[in-house]
Parts: structure tokens; sequence; C-alpha cells
């Protein structure tokens, strides 16, 4: 009785031992890669997804915007840009426009890493939606969309423009390094436009854009610190919403479009 009473102590006592934590490696590969590969796999509901970029071995939150439909009639574009109520200051150094900042599902830059990471495997376009404060609203498309590496500042490339009403305000931020009030990476000039306008961008010839500037309610007296599209609204209109958006071209719109930068 004694030797079957030591038994089980010792089985009680081993049971006590804390057990070796197992690391099971995390597959990345089933995670979709942008939210065209989520509406892809059936989901149709705007939201905050996971993704996995094909340029990045990290998951990474995204608001996936399923209900805009342009002439391809589905949704899946990957928001990198939100502004839609001022309750996240855009007004921030370099390092926080390199990683992101935000809620992803309300106001949010996704980061400039996270940006490259996901458009450098395929090839993007881009969509700008915009509303102003009296009930109008406007897009902007581009053909292509690219950013370069941080080795050269993350420089914005961009296809041709379709038309949506907006204009063509990203003209001159096209070929530009991004810039922040405490990294200015102007190829041009040596004024700190972000320091000036209060927002990290493309920042091109003058004050011509700057969707992530302060933001405002509609009309204002400082000349170009609002959240700007100048081509559509004036350098002294703050708009109501702005979006950023990504999602990969298709095959026929690849084979039909001519000319491809």
């Amino acid at each position: 009785m004694e030797e079957h009473g030591s038994t089980q102590v010792s089985v009680f006592l081993l049971l006590l031992l804390p057990v070796a934590a197992v690391s099971v490696p995390v597959d990345h590969t089933s995670l979709a890669q942008d939210c065209e590969d989520v509406y892809t796999n059936g989901s149709r509901h705007s939201g905050v997804y996971t993704i996995c970029p094909a340029g990045s071995n990290n998951p990474i939150q995204v608001y996936c915007d399923m209900d805009c439909e342009d002439d391809d009639n589905r949704g899946g574009w990957t928001v990198f840009q939100k502004r839609m109520d001022g309750t996240v200051n855009f007004y921030r150094p370099w390092e926080h426009y390199k990683n992101g900042f935000g809620n992803i599902a309300g106001e949010h830059w996704l980061g400039l890493q996270n940006i490259f990471a996901i458009s450098w495997t395929k090839k993007y376009r881009l969509r700008v939606d915009m509303e102003d404060f009296e009930g109008g609203s406007v897009h902007a498309e581009y053909t292509t969309f690219s950013i370069e590496p941080e080795s050269d500042g993350y420089r914005l490339r961009l296809g041709n423009y379709i038309d949506g009403g907006a204009g063509d305000s990203l003209l001159f931020s096209n070929g530009m390094r991004f810039s922040t009030f405490d990294k200015e990476q102007h190829d041009f000039y040596s004024n700190n436009y972000a320091e000036r306008y209060h927002g990290g961008f493309w920042f091109g010839y003058s004050d011509y854009v700057n969707p992530n500037g302060l933001y405002k309610w509609g009309h204002h007296t400082f000349y170009g610190t609002g959240v700007m599209w100048n081509s559509w609204k004036w350098y002294t209109y703050s708009l109501k919403a702005i979006s950023m958006k990504i999602r990969p071209v298709s095959l026929e719109r690849i084979n039909n479009a001519s000319p491809w930068p």
C-alpha cells in the first residue's frame, strides 16, 4: 500500500510541473495577401480583416472596402488612408508614418512599410474617394500605384489619371519621396512643406494636395493646412472625408490598357 501511495504522490507532483510550451508556426500562406483575396474568398462585408502581404512575414490588420464597386462591379479595396471625423492627429513624425497609426476601423494611416509590402509584388491601381460638407462626393483613380522602398524615401509611382470628378491633385506628387516635419525629402525645394502644412505626404510643387492635413470643417482661412484636394476644392477648404485605397489591376485592364507606365 505504501508503494502504491508513493506512486500516486509522484504522479501528482509530475502534474504540478510546468508544461513546456510547444511553438507551432503560423501558416501565413493561409492568410489573404490583400483585400482582393478576402473578397475572392467570399467575404462581402466592409470591415477589418487580417492579411499577410506577400512582401512581409508579418500579418497585419487592414480595412477592406467591399462596398466601393466601380466598372468592375466588385469591391476588394485595401484602404491605407482614411479621414472622416478628426479623431486622429495626422501631424506626426517619420516613424509614425513609416509604421502606421490610428484606428483601423476609423481614421488611420496604414504605414509606409506596410503599403510597400502589399504593393510591390503585384500591379495595383489607386482610388481616392472624398466628400465635402455640403453633401458632394467625387473620386480620382490612377491606373497603377506603387511606392519604392525606404532606401528611396518611399517614392510614389502613379500611372494615368482617370477622371471621377475630383481632378488630378496628385499630378505633382507623382515621383516624389514622402516627407514629414522631421524628415524633409523634397527633391527640388528646401521648404519643409510637411511642417508648413501640418501633415506628412508625397508633397510635390507647392501645396496642391494635403489629405493628411489638419482636420477642419469646410472653409477656413489658413492657406493649404486643411484636408485638401485642390483640384476639386480650393486651398482654403478642408474636406469632410477622404480615403485612399488600392486593388490589384485585373488582367483584362492590363491587356486593354495603352500605354501602361
